[in-house]
């Protein structure tokens, strides 16, 4: 985290720039009086200093006053200048703020939550802000399930046994709705047991945050009898399974479906990226060259994604008939974003092929599978699917290309001939198997 130094007035503070890490301008009149800059854009007024009379070896305190332009840089130092005169009587303004904290409810705590909480909290992208579309879920769903259920509790009366009934309620669906809250627009909230796993987590990382402001002691999720996973992680395709959506998906395009969809589709099986790290690729981040996709951002931040050649075969395809000024490998069909329309097209594929349930991070899940069991290295199946941490197999950035790719092509060979979009094949038909010689003894 840089820091610069300067009197801090409305000018300075418009001025303040985003960089790629979170900086502080410090004021050079009043010590310990700043300005926080996120890498969003976010400003927010802060105060440093030290608690319990000072001295190299007290605790340091941060207060966040609010943030810029809500509170203007004329009231955010006078704040700033009241709270370090406390500090100079011997107060602690921020821990008496913990301590009112402690008191708030948890409707209270998810606003604070998104305002300043809404973080990567492990990996490689610690402390990062989260992902827009990431935040803009998670919010919705604490709000759509905690808040109904939870609001009005203190935050330290919380306990496991409140999480475990929370959690059995969102199972049963005492959470969802289908709301018109506007001309073609509702608000349409799923319960069920997916739906519950995944708020617990959000309702954890929640308290997590709680414990580092200092407003509780303990998470009552830790300890709460509840499931925190889901069962998606252990799907994956068989070839046959492979095979069986290779031929939906040839079927569909037969049928006159959008073709980017029915691509989209065979290079999130062929690439294990991401759902939108394909369908909103851009051409900037292809390398037809030396094989390999450079993803701008991606969950992981930037990340390399080495290509099979049958992943190579498709997209020099459709480089060469795309046009000259395309920003996006699949653009919309109107505006200027990238093409969204993948969803009913999947769901047919899916039914046609008889793979009830399965959704395209399956295909993510298949070409680790098939990586891990032809004896690739987990170093190796890091670098296919862009983990950047132990926990997801990857040292990735320290793989060489060279390995990774030859890794791609034998890993992707087998789903290619099973989808029929192997680079060999002159047309798009698929290519029949060879029966293997019967030879009879004498």
């Amino acid at each position: 985290m840089t820091t610069k130094t300067t009197k801090l007035t409305a000018p300075v503070a418009e001025g303040a720039a985003p960089q790629e890490a979170r900086y502080i301008v410090w004021d050079n009149e009043l010590p310990g009086f700043g300005l926080r800059v996120q890498p969003t854009g976010s400003r927010s007024w802060v105060v440093k200093y030290r608690a319990e009379g000072g001295g190299r070896n007290a605790p340091i305190r941060w207060l966040t006053i609010g943030t810029f332009p809500t509170i203007s840089a004329k009231d955010a130092r006078n704040a700033a200048r009241k709270a370090l005169a406390q500090v100079e009587l011997g107060g602690d303004p921020m821990g008496d703020l913990a301590a009112k904290r402690r008191e708030m409810t948890i409707e209270a705590l998810v606003d604070l939550y998104e305002t300043d909480g809404c973080v990567i909290q492990r990996g490689a992208r610690i402390g990062a802000p989260m992902k827009a579309l990431t935040k803009k879920y998670t919010v919705s769903r604490l709000r759509n399930h905690v808040v109904p259920l939870l609001g009005k509790r203190r935050v330290s009366e919380v306990t496991a046994g409140d999480i475990e009934a929370f959690s059995r309620a969102v199972a049963k669906g005492k959470t969802a709705k289908d709301e018109k809250i506007a001309k073609r627009k509702r608000i349409i909230v799923k319960g069920g047991e997916g739906a519950a796993r995944k708020v617990v987590r959000d309702i954890s990382a929640v308290f997590a945050f709680a414990i580092r402001q200092g407003l509780v002691t303990t998470n009552p999720v830790v300890s709460a009898s509840v499931r925190r996973t889901d069962n998606r992680r252990d799907r994956f395709l068989s070839l046959d399974e492979v095979e069986r959506l290779g031929t939906a998906l040839d079927e569909l395009q037969a049928a006159g479906v959008n073709l980017k969809a029915v691509n989209i589709a065979r290079l999130w099986a062929l690439t294990g990226c991401r759902r939108n790290e394909i369908a909103g690729l851009k051409w900037s981040e292809v390398h037809l060259d030396v094989g390999m996709l450079f993803l701008e951002d991606s969950k992981t931040g930037k990340s390399a994604r080495p290509l099979g050649a049958a992943a190579v075969a498709l997209l020099t395809s459709l480089k060469k008939t795309a046009a000259k000024d395309a920003t996006f490998v699949f653009p919309a069909e109107r505006g200027d974003g990238f093409y969204q329309g993948t969803k009913k097209v999947w769901a047919e594929a899916i039914r046609k092929a008889d793979l009830h349930g399965v959704t395209p991070h399956v295909l993510r899940h298949t070409l680790g599978s098939a990586a891990a069991s032809s004896g690739e290295a987990l170093l190796m199946v890091g670098s296919l699917l862009g983990h950047t941490n132990a926990r997801s197999t990857s040292i990735y950035a320290h793989v060489s290309r060279d390995p990774a790719r030859l890794a791609a092509d034998r890993v992707t060979a087998p789903l290619a001939q099973a989808l029929g979009v192997s680079p060999k094949s002159k047309t798009k038909q698929r290519p029949t198997r060879k029966r293997r010689p019967v030879i009879k003894s004498p």
